[in-house]
């Protein structure tokens, strides 16, 4: 990648890493307000985002410095890393969901402000695809991995947003009918479909960068094996 690649990379990891911020901030007030589980996840996914989206912009800060004595084939073991240690973490910030969704559902599910949610929802929708769209297209100039690693969160990001939006429309629907009596239990079954489902993308993210870097590893191996025989 060249130098005007990757300074074009740093910028673009800047503008995620300052979207970012505003819907970890409003998904975390938002959701203590309403006292919905799945905006309250939404905004720690979008924290957890941030956190991760600033570590892949000093692993391309690093990787962007020229080659040294120490490291003669530079930083590019950076990129895996960075992509392993994201899978890993959104994986994790999934599980304790799921857990936590499968306890509310137990006690007998969670009262949210539907109405309030539901604006919520919508607005998030729109921000994230925007998010998702413009990094995924700025990034077929570059083809950057990072990049990639921050596409895929924001296209995670904008399905888990749709599916909340839906179920806050479906809550308030049941809140009309006589089933009101159960719409305690869409924001925790919401959040149970949602993990469920979307376990599969860092679960992805993980195995990839950590096949590159055993690849890597054996590359490596081989090359040390060639420059002791000769």
């Amino acid at each position: 990648m060249s130098g005007r690649e990757r300074s074009s990379e740093r910028r673009i990891l800047v503008y995620s890493a300052l979207l970012t911020l505003g819907f970890a901030v409003s998904g975390i007030v938002l959701g203590n307000w309403v006292g919905s589980m799945v905006i309250i996840f939404d905004g720690a996914y979008s924290l957890i985002s941030l956190a991760l989206t600033l570590l892949s912009l000093l692993a391309a800060t690093l990787m962007a410095r020229p080659n040294s004595k120490r490291f003669p084939n530079g930083l590019a073991a950076l990129e895996p890393i960075v992509i392993a240690i994201k899978g890993a973490v959104i994986l994790g910030l999934v599980c304790i969901s799921l857990y936590s969704a499968i306890h509310s559902v137990i006690d007998g599910g969670r009262e949210i402000d539907t109405s309030i949610a539901t604006l919520f929802g919508l607005i998030n929708v729109i921000g994230c695809a925007i998010g998702w769209t413009m990094l995924a297209k700025k990034n077929k100039d570059i083809d950057s991995g990072l990049i990639a690693a921050e596409v895929k969160q924001w296209q995670m990001d904008t399905l888990i947003s749709v599916a909340v939006l839906l179920g806050f429309v479906a809550a308030w629907i049941m809140l009309q009918t006589s089933l009101s009596p159960y719409a305690t239990y869409a924001d925790p079954v919401m959040m149970l479909l949602m993990a469920g489902y979307f376990i599969k993308v860092p679960a992805v993210m993980l195995k990839e960068a950590i096949s590159e870097l055993l690849y890597m590893s054996a590359n490596k191996a081989s090359r040390e094996e060639i420059e002791a025989e000769s």
